[in-house]
């Protein structure tokens, strides 16, 4: 669907002679992308940050038209670029739109979302993910999209045929690049139990919640099944590490010895003077001391306050919802004998961050592991994006991911994306299973965005070339 509906739009643009109406058709677009596809922020403002549900309104439809911004943007530049119609639709548009979206992951932080590429996770384009990530599959996604308008813009003609081949090439390479390993196993399965709490998120912070909480996790972890890691999501005890109760922690370190299994839990780090850190602490039987991983992307509004906007935060009623950042280079997790780069929650739509964690070639990791809470957004379409989110991490990189969340997606996914194990969403559980660790690089960790950046910046020059070589009107009343 995402390339016919793509192919729509191109289609209309390159019959437009004026920039203000190509962005106002990017714009017009983007406003039904994006409303329909994150009207579920709306559900984390009013239900459980008790905003006024008239302004939570508001504030989501601001947010859409924000980033709707961005495919406006895309497609007005691609008219100024190009204004024949062959190389604004082959060129230019397919140029424009990929900017826009890595700019929309890039700039005020960020908010990568619905990338047009995800749609592809399934697909032929899926096998581009290890080479170029998923700003490449948008790109080339955009580009069969353009060959897709072309026949309804140049029916007939020579360059419509061969755009039309050039995309069922790419389609079929994609085929061809999905059957390639780029990563190889390494060591046994790694047996594991993910636990999925399903607590409430309007109940998470209320009197006696770490009590119940405790209860409730200490249970699940403790049912009868063998593993050598257990995970608890993210932000699972609501207080602080060095407030957590001498019972509770006397609990987890009982747990660890007596099941000898790794544990890896959510919470926060408090450091003076007020600096709070969303944090991954792991415990090992064979390592004295715990490992830590602090999220280094932080969720604006909701995790940060961005400048001039408290008096909005405030409006809400977000606990801890001033927090620092952790340092960019943070080692793996060293946990029954495997190397675990952990991300929390947001985190996973980075994929040029993810890759971060292999700047120790020596420590590169050999799983993915991913703590969420996506209880603010309540049993809605964010649960399936967020884990077809972190199907593409794991396509990229050529390492599986795990998931362990408060209310879904709880989730094994194994090195070439594939979900193996989906607990449901919204329900209290364990998941148990086996996942196969694995090294070697593939070409998006070695080089990152950077091919998919210069591919559309090749095709940005080429709709300039063209618009220069096109031949010039004559003034009126010329011969």
């Amino acid at each position: 669907m995402q390339p016919l509906a793509l192919a729509g739009l191109f289609a209309q643009v390159a019959r437009v002679e004026r920039v203000r109406a190509a962005a106002a058709l990017g714009f017009a677009f983007g406003l039904g992308w994006f409303g329909s596809g994150l009207w579920w922020v709306f559900v984390s403002m009013h239900i459980y940050g008790q905003m006024a549900a008239p302004l939570a309104a508001a504030a989501t439809a601001a947010f859409v038209a924000l980033l709707a911004l961005f495919p406006a943007a895309g497609l007005g530049v691609a008219a100024v670029l190009a204004c024949a119609p062959v190389p604004r639709l082959l060129a230019a548009l397919p140029a424009g739109w990929a900017a826009a979206e890595w700019l929309r992951g890039t700039v005020f932080t960020g908010f990568p979302w619905l990338a047009s590429g995800y749609a592809h996770s399934d697909g032929p384009l899926a096998g581009f993910a290890p080479v170029a990530g998923v700003y490449g599959m948008t790109l080339l996604a955009a580009i069969v999209a353009a060959a897709l308008a072309s026949i309804a813009t140049l029916p007939r003609t020579r360059t419509a045929a061969l755009a039309l081949f050039l995309a069922a090439a790419i389609l079929v390479t994609g085929m061809w690049l999905a059957q390639r390993d780029w990563t190889q196993p390494v060591g046994a399965p790694l047996r594991v139990r993910l636990v999925q709490g399903n607590v409430a998120q309007d109940e998470k912070f209320g009197p006696e919640a770490l009590s119940r909480t405790h209860a409730l996790y200490l249970d699940l972890l403790q049912r009868p099944g063998t593993f050598e890691l257990a995970v608890l999501p993210e932000s699972v005890y609501p207080v602080p590490l060095n407030q957590l109760p001498q019972t509770v922690a006397r609990d987890l370190l009982s747990f660890v010895e007596q099941r000898k299994a790794a544990l890896v839990f959510g919470i926060f780090v408090q450091e003076p003077p007020a600096r709070w850190f969303n944090s991954a602490v792991a415990i090992a039987p064979d390592r004295d001391g715990v490992q830590r991983y602090s999220k280094r992307h932080l969720v604006p509004f909701g995790e940060f306050i961005p400048p001039g906007f408290r008096w909005f935060v405030e409006l809400m009623t977000i606990p801890i919802g001033d927090q620092q950042r952790g340092p960019r280079h943070q080692p793996p997790f060293e946990l029954a004998g495997q190397r675990i780069a952990v991300n929390i929650c947001y985190e996973d739509l980075f994929g040029a961050e993810i890759i971060d964690a292999w700047h120790d070639p020596a420590r590169a990791p050999t799983v993915l592991l991913n703590l969420s809470n996506l209880g603010w957004f309540g049993e809605t379409i964010a649960l399936p994006q967020h884990l077809q989110i972190s199907r593409l991490r794991a396509l990229e990189t050529g390492r599986p991911m795990l998931r362990a969340t408060n209310t879904g997606a709880t989730a094994i996914i194994d090195a070439r994306g594939r979900v193996r194990a989906l607990l449901p969403f919204a329900t209290a559980g364990v998941l148990d299973g086996e996942i196969q660790a694995h090294t070697g690089q593939t070409p998006y960790v070695r080089y990152g965005d950077v091919p998919a950046l210069a591919a559309l910046t090749m095709l940005g020059v080429l709709a300039v070339a063209c618009r220069r070589r096109a031949p010039q009107p004559a003034p009126q009343g010329a011969p």
